[in-house]
């Protein structure tokens, strides 16, 4: 899981020739302009929002539109000034690092405020406020390796102080804060069995479901053996994960990938402080079957398109060397 991630650069280009600029630009990056809160809402990390401004607008409100370029800044200040662009001067924004935390905003706001001398706002206000050298620090309930954009940050603290030397501190001191708003982490087991044997990609199929959710953070894995039955033995795959979320939505969630249809292609077992979570404590499902598909529609409306792709290709893998 992960808890901290930078936002965009930001970049302001002043200029008495607008049409000029924005017109290179779109040919230089192959991009458009669009509206701000759609170029920062789609923006990952390390991208660029680029704002084209007048020459004398106040230095860092956003206008209405930008371009977003997938580029480091660095890229593109090279390539804009290799271009002799009609620029009189540029601007950076402070740099925004995001935190996601589970709950209790507003106490998290006071607890980085008072650590690194920073003043609360929202993060239009940070973002008007805040200048080269500055850093800000959005906090967000949304996992991290999705999009995420103006609405999704719930409060931001702004800090006058170099971005490096905050964020040194702060990927030291996030564990410590987010045990401080959640002192009551569960630490659960996940056991994956495969009759076939074929665990690389059940593992992966695993991996990619707790990553891609952000489930939590995996504090151990490895190999170990499990006993269904008296003098019987069975190789397992074994991980423990550190988590916020109800250890019954994680084992709801990993029941989506045991089955395709009505074909089983590996068994998952989560356990809480040794006791396993039985699939009838889950809700009222007439059968383990039911209980997969209700499951696979749950996690197939919060995976990326990316991992569903590579999970049905899986699927599909499994299921057919099932077959033979």
């Amino acid at each position: 899981m992960r808890a901290l991630r930078f936002g965009p650069s930001i970049i302001f280009l002043r200029t008495p020739h607008e049409g000029a600029v924005r017109s290179a630009l779109k040919e230089i990056f192959g991009v458009d302009e669009i509206p701000t809160d759609e170029a920062i809402r789609k923006s990952r990390e390390f991208e660029t929002v680029v704002f084209v401004t007048g020459e004398w607008k106040k230095e860092t409100i956003p206008p209405e539109r930008a371009f977003l370029v997938k580029c480091h800044a660095p890229v593109i200040l090279s390539r804009i000034i290799n271009s002799k662009l009609p620029i009189e001067k540029v601007h950076v924004e402070g740099t925004l690092i995001l935190m996601r935390v589970p709950d209790k905003i507003e106490e998290g706001l006071k607890l980085i405020a008072d650590k690194y001398g920073g003043e609360i706002m929202d993060i239009r206000t940070a973002f008007d406020e805040g200048e080269a050298g500055d850093t800000i620090i959005g906090l967000t309930r949304k996992k991290l390796n999705s999009p995420i954009g103006p609405e999704d940050i719930d409060g931001a603290v702004l800090i006058h102080r170099d971005f490096l030397e905050v964020y040194r501190e702060l990927s030291l001191d996030a564990p410590l804060l987010l045990l401080k708003l959640m002192p009551e982490w569960n630490e659960i087991t996940i056991k994956i069995y495969d009759t076939d044997k074929r665990y690389e990609e059940n593992i992966e199929r695993l991996m990619m479901v707790i990553e891609d959710l952000d489930l939590g953070f995996i504090v151990g894995e490895g190999w170990d053996w499990d006993y269904p039955r008296p003098f019987m033995r069975v190789p397992v795959y074994k991980l423990k994960l550190l988590t916020w979320e109800d250890p019954g939505r994680v084992k709801f969630l990993l029941k989506g990938i045991e089955y395709h249809g009505y074909k089983r292609l590996c068994d998952i077992d989560v356990f809480v402080e040794g006791k396993k979570i039985k699939w009838t404590s889950l809700g009222e499902y007439s059968s383990k079957f039911e209980l997969a598909k209700a499951a696979r529609e749950e996690l197939e409306k919060h995976l990326s398109e990316d991992v569903i792709k590579r999970l049905g290709e899986l699927d599909e893998k499994l299921a057919s060397e099932s077959e033979d």
